[in-house]
């Protein structure tokens, strides 16, 4: 009978001192490769298992006592330049509408009861903090002191455009200057040369026209006796053209 070959040897008939446990499994059996590909439900490939746990992080700040907000209303509307709906609200602080309007009911309800300077009005589908009427002339005679130098190259531009536009929105003074106009209007809303007159149907976004102070100041009777355009821009027509 012939010996066995070396080829046919088993490892079953080497020693198991010759074979180390840890060789095994680092080579024979990837650790890895079972934790991830061949165990069901672990380790899908293109699924990210890292973005379920961190997701509620991402998401927008939510209010955990019911009695912040009135506050945190009161925080967004003192920094916002436009009437606010209960619907906008309800949907940036992620509260139901109802407990939006009783919140807003309460902060009205406390500036007229300690008589603040400021009031909460309805305005144009929404609401928005107003200086109370009763202290009105204090504003006026703070924002006209120190505020009689002339205006800049940005608030002549901006006023032609209403002039000559009246009423007109403030994106839309912004899209013929191409440049956004907020703090402009403002400015010539604390001189007094432009007011705000009702809201547009469309967008619901409030009107400017000049005041009797800008006529005053112009030298004119009436918005009739503002100079032609025709000679300074003679593709007027054109433009007026495109946006019909």
């Amino acid at each position: 009978m012939s010996e066995p070959s070396d080829q046919s040897v088993s490892t079953e008939d080497v020693p198991s001192e010759d074979v180390p446990t840890e060789d095994v499994q680092a080579e024979d059996v990837p650790t890895e490769d079972v934790r991830t590909g061949d165990v069901p439900g672990e380790g899908v490939p293109g699924k990210d298992e890292s973005d379920e746990s961190e997701e509620p992080d991402e998401l927008p700040v939510r209010l955990v006592d019911p009695a912040e907000l009135p506050a945190a209303l009161e925080a967004i509307l003192f920094v916002v330049d436009e009437p606010l709906s209960a619907q906008t609200l309800a949907a940036a602080l992620q509260q139901p509408v109802a407990a939006i309007e009783d919140a807003l009911a309460t902060l009205r309800a406390g500036y007229d009861e300690r008589a603040a300077g400021i009031e909460l009005r309805d305005a144009a589908g929404g609401v928005r903090l107003y200086t109370r009427p009763a202290f009105a002339g204090y504003v006026e005679t703070f924002l006209r002191d120190g505020q009689r130098s002339r205006l800049s190259q940005a608030a002549l531009e901006t006023l032609a455009v209403i002039a000559y536009r009246q009423p007109v929105t403030r994106s839309r003074v912004s899209a013929i200057r191409g440049v956004n106009v907020d703090g402009v209007v403002r400015t010539l809303l604390s001189r007094g040369l432009i007011e705000e007159v009702g809201t547009d149907p469309e967008s619901g976004a409030g009107l400017f026209r000049t005041t009797e102070l800008f006529l005053e100041r112009m030298g004119m009777q009436s918005l009739d006796e503002l100079p032609s355009l025709a000679p300074l821009l003679p593709e007027l027509s054109a433009l007026e053209a495109d946006e019909l």
